[in-house]
């Protein structure tokens, strides 16, 4: 339930780091936010202190949605988040559609490596619950 929960909300912050970046490639999501960094002519180190703002913005509001998000009732959270799966399974699979034969494999390789990388943050995360239950 929780891996979930954290996969569609980081599928949903996805538009959020294509806006920080200021050169953020040319897809719908991040398309008006590049052009508005460029037409800004940010230096460097305005560039990083735009991502370093819009990263605790991401923070903040997962935190937000976070905390609003327990307070629904059990049955609820399961059904939102079965939708919001759903949806990105369906974006997933649209978006591999698009792609050439070879594109499709890099891809599949890269939602793998997504996977793992998930799996292995999880286990870290408990590992870390456990060890802050067993030091109280």
């Amino acid at each position: 339930m929780r891996k979930t929960l954290i996969a569609a909300l980081f599928a949903a912050t996805l538009p959020a780091l294509a806006l920080a970046s200021p050169y953020g490639g040319h897809h719908r999501g991040g398309e008006h936010g590049s052009m508005f960094f460029k037409e800004l002519n940010l230096s460097q180190e305005q560039r990083q202190d735009v991502r370093k703002l819009m990263g605790e913005q991401m923070k903040a509001r997962h935190e937000i949605t976070e905390r609003y998000l327990k307070k629904l009732p059990e049955a609820e959270q399961k059904a939102m988040q079965a939708e919001l799966k759903a949806k990105h399974d369906k974006t997933q699979s649209d978006i591999r559609a698009l792609l050439k034969p070879e594109q499709q494999k890099e891809f599949d390789q890269l939602q793998q490596k997504m996977q793992e990388r998930r799996a292995e943050r999880d286990e870290f995360e408990a590992w870390k619950a456990q060890k802050a239950q067993k030091a109280q």
